[in-house]
Formats: structure tokens, C-alpha cells, sequence
């Protein structure tokens, strides 16, 4: 499958025939791309923004994408990074799957009257999992309102975050290592900087927005050295917050091995010693069993892209200064309960007898507090602390709280489940399959609005609109999506919360 994806790659380039003369084509750094129209829409899909990291290139930061002579077509999207089965998230795109997936994706408005906002998408997943790809992630709809939109693949899993004591003996002094997926995201952010104008876009206002790990993938570059001036806005949905990275050669903060021990133990477990017997693996063979993201394997402080927790570069005022939208979803991870034997379930570990008891009397009993507490831990009061020391610090910050549920849900989640805001946000509906009834419609539109607004100045308020109250002017006050309508409020559960980050202060 990996060499077959990769030579239809071949022929794209070769063979560009199948895009006529009439359809629409720019010249970026590499050469001339022929894209495709939609009414006032055209796109441009599968443009490699770096080589492909493959053999000798497997394991090491990414390098500048080659130039081809003549147009190439860019009428389709490249293929997916190496992943395990998607489980039917709608996020993951379609095959083929190659290590040879370093293209992103662009959507502009047909005239091309610039310069126009820049919106860069990085998909969650984990880091195991997802694309740009999806339809899901189709950005027609949001180009229509006057933006650039580019999605983005990037290496996942251990092709993405992963060391390995021979693969540390193999490299330069000083050269990056082990967080590869971060290191493409930053890559493709430096392409849209030195492209943006040939679509129309202005590289002195991009956004970078995400979901899950992709809101923690926004974090990251907020506060990287690396990342700085690549950026000018930033939204996080469901970006955790509070997590602990992984250190190269030192044991976590929370506990477990370094990542270059983790991942000479999984190379014992396929027999490969050696960086050259790592590289000559098949790339399916590092899919089993799968990395772990919250508290393991995927979330990598390498001392050069990423040098410290995030939640500790906020609290000391050294994340990027730009405005920030941040929130998360009213059910998050209904389904995980803190009893289980997990990363997730094993963040209450540490709660005393009382701080126990005030708990569940917070969350009406026991019930309750096994119901919610998780998607607080992980999710809600993270948030809201970074919002916190972010208004604190002086930028723009817009807190929300996503609670729209279609009638067609299946879901018993009793709220809006994780991941359940991307359609609105990207107001493709159409692409969720099933009925969605003119309430999503309607939140669609808005979700869609304020996100281009923000990109647009930094302020997602419009005529048309609710007020979204900007969270340093007025504290701890939110904008809620319901099924009735945008609603500015004050935080819901802050009881909760405030137990929550109490504990998190006694053991952090």
C-alpha cells in the first residue's frame, strides 16, 4: 500500500494532463500548481510542503519539498501518514496510506483579491491518527467568507514521536529530534509564510487552529522558540492543557520512562537495534500495540522545538502574545470513567479522602462525579487556567463552551461529545451522516462566523452576532454554543472547577 501511494504520487506529477487549461493555477516556490473550481471557491490539494521522510529520511526533521518542472496537479488530495484503523472517525480521510503524506491542502476565494486572513487546520487524533484530508475539513465553506483556508498532514504515531538510543548516536550536535510531527507542522507553517501571497493570503495574519491533539499541537506552538512570528492568532478545541510531556533522556514529570527508553523497549519487541534495522522496518510494524498520547509516548518535550510544559510557560508569561480562542465541549470524554486503568483514569489517582468528598458533593454524588470528572481533569478547568493566565499576561482570550447536540445524536451522552464541535466550526454538516436539523444549521453558521471573524482582526464579534465577551474584560465569563443560540454567561460549574484547580495546585 505505501509503495503503491507513493508512485500514484509519481504520476500526478508526471502526467498533469487531466487539468485543462481553464482550470485555475498559481506558482509557489516549487513550481506551478493547477487547482480546481468551486463557484467562488478554488482549491489546491496534495501540495507537498516537505520531502518525503522516507528511508534515510525516516526519523529526521523535515527537509524543503523539491521543485518539478511544468505544472503539477493539484486537483486531488495526497495520501494519509501511516496509522492504525480509523474506528469511524469522520477526521481520518480517505486512502491510500503512505509515509510519504507531507502535503497540505488550500482553499481561497476565486478572485484572489488580497490579502486575505490565513486559517492553517491541524487535525487531532491523538497524534496516532487523522488527516487534512477528511471532508470533514473541506474548507469551501469557511473560504467563502473571505479566508485562506490550509489543512495540513503531518507524521503520526512513532513515525512522528519517537526516539531511540541509535538513532540519538547517529545525529549532529544540536540537530532536532524525536518530536518529528511537530517539527512538519511548523515546516508547513513555514511553506504558508513563504506562499501565502500566491493565494491570496496575507503571511502577516495567519491563524492556527486544532482540535484535540491538534488544540494541544496549537499550545505547543505557542509557546516554541521555533514557532514564533509563524503565527497570529490561535484557537484550541478540546486542547487539554495541564499535561505533562515526555523528555528525551529523562523520566517524565509525572512519572515513566524517557521517550528514547520507551522506545528502545517497543524496538526490543520487533527486534531492531540499530538505526538501520529501525529504518528497514515496515512502517505497519510501529503501529502495535499503538502509542499512548495523554501522559505517554505522543506529547514530547525535546528540549529544542518544545522546552518546557505548557501550562508552566503560561503561568511564567512565555506563550506567544496573540489572541487566543479557547474551550472545549460540555461532554467531553463522557464514556471514560475515572476508575478505569488509563492515562485518563488516573489523574483523580492523587486526590485525598477529602478533596474526594468535596467532590462528589460538588458533583451531587458519586454518579456524578464518575460521569464528569474526567472531562474537568483533562478538559474544562484547563481551559479555563489558560485562558486565566493568558488574559492575565495581557492578550486577547475568548473562553467558549460547545453544548449544541443534534435531535439525530445517538449518542446518551447527556451533552456535546468530544470531537462534535469540528462540523460547525467548518459548517460541513453535510459530511457528519445523518439528518442535522436548521438549530445546527443556524450554530453551524455562527461557529463558522466568529472563527473567521477572529482570524480576520483578532475579535470573533460582528454585527449579526452575540456578544462574545473578550475574558479579561469581564472574568470568568464565556460564550456558550446552544441549541438555542450563541449565550455570553458566566462559567458554568465553576464549583467544580475551582476543586479541580485547587488540586491541581497541591500536586503540581
Amino acid at each position: 500500500m505505501v509503495l503503491a501511494s507513493i508512485f500514484v504520487a509519481a504520476v500526478l506529477i508526471m502526467t498533469p494532463s487531466e487539468a485543462g487549461p481553464s482550470n485555475p493555477r498559481v506558482a509557489v516556490e516549487q513550481g506551478e500548481l493547477v487547482g480546481r473550481r468551486d463557484g467562488t471557491v478554488v482549491s489546491f490539494k496534495g501540495v507537498p510542503y516537505a520531502a518525503p521522510p522516507v528511508g534515510p529520511l525516516r526519523w529526521r526533521r523535515p527537509h524543503p519539498a523539491a521543485s518539478w518542472r511544468g505544472p503539477r496537479d493539484a486537483g486531488q488530495v495526497g495520501a494519509i501518514c501511516i496509522q492504525p484503523p480509523s474506528g469511524g472517525d469522520p477526521g481520518v480521510g480517505p486512502l491510500p496510506m503512505s509515509e510519504d503524506c507531507l502535503t497540505l491542502n488550500v482553499w481561497t476565494p476565486a478572485d484572489r483579491a488580497g490579502p486575505r486572513p490565513v486559517m492553517v487546520w491541524i487535525h487531532g487524533g491523538g497524534f496516532n491518527n487523522g488527516s487534512g484530508t477528511a471532508a470533514l475539513y473541506d474548507g469551501t465553506n469557511l473560504a467563502r467568507r473571505g479566508v485562506v483556508v490550509v489543512t495540513i498532514n503531518y507524521r503520526l504515531g512513532r513515525l512522528g514521536f519517537f526516539d531511540h538510543p541509535a538513532l540519538a548516536a547517529e545525529r549532529e550536535q544540536g540537530e532536532p529530534a524525536a518530536n518529528y510531527g511537530m517539527m512538519d507542522i511548523v515546516a508547513a507553517l513555514k511553506w504558508v509564510r513563504d506562499n501565502a501571497a500566491a493565494f491570496g493570503g496575507d503571511a502577516g495574519n495567519v491563524t492556527v487552529f486544532g482540535e484535540s491533539a491538534g488544540g494541544a499541537a496549537v499550545t505547543r506552538l505557542m509557546i516554541s522558540p521555533e514557532a514564533r512570528g509563524l503565527f497570529h492568532r490561535a484557537v484550541v478545541q478540546s486542547g487539554l492543557g495541564r499535561d505533562s510531556g515526555v523528555p528525551l533522556d529523562a523520566p517524565s514529570a509525572i512519572g515513566g520512562p524517557s521517550l528514547r527508553d520507551r522506545g528502545a523497549a517497543f524496538a526490543r519487541t520487533v527486534g531492531a537495534t540499530t538505526a538501520e534495522a529501525l529504518r528497514a522496518l515496515p512502517a505497519e510494524a510501529l503501529l502495535n500495540p499503538a502509542p499512548n498520547f495523554y501522559g505517554g509516548d505522543n506529547l514530547v518535550v525535546d528540549g529544542q522545538l518544545v522546552t518546557e510544559d505548557v501550562e508552566a510557560a503560561f503561568a511564567a508569561g512565555r506563550e506567544a502574545p496573540v489572541p487566543l480562542i479557547i474551550g472545549t465541549n460540555s461532554a467531553e470524554f463522557w464514556w471514560i470513567r475515572p476508575q478505569e486503568i488509563s492515562p485518563y483514569g488516573a489523574i483523580d489517582d492523587a486526590l485525598t479522602s477529602q478533596e474526594r468528598v468535596d467532590l462528589y458533593a460538588a458533583y451531587g454524588g458519586e454518579d456524578g462525579y464518575r460521569a464528569h470528572v474526567v472531562s474537568d481533569l483533562a478538559f474544562n478547568e484547563p481551559a479555563r487556567h489558560l485562558a486565566r493566565l493568558h488574559a492575565r499576561n495581557g492578550h486577547p482570550t475568548y473562553l467558549y463552551r460547545f453544548d449544541v447536540v443534534p435531535d439525530s445524536n445517538p449518542e446518551p451522552s447527556g451533552g456535546a461529545t468530544h470531537a462534535s464541535e469540528r462540523p460547525y466550526v467548518f459548517d460541513n454538516l453535510h459530511t457528519v451522516g445523518r439528518p442535522m436539523g436548521e438549530r445546527d444549521d443556524r450554530a453551524a453558521r455562527a461557529m463558522a462566523d466568529y472563527w473567521t471573524r477572529f482570524a480576520t482582526r483578532g475579535d470573533p464579534n460582528g454585527e449579526g452576532l452575540p456578544i462574545w465577551p473578550g475574558f479579561g474584560a469581564e472574568r470568568d465569563r464565556l460564550l456558550e454554543f446552544t441549541n438555542d443560540g450563541p449565550v455570553a454567561k458566566a462559567i458554568p460549574f465553576a464549583d467544580r472547577l475551582d476543586l479541580i484547580e485547587a488540586y491541581y495546585a497541591r500536586v503540581r
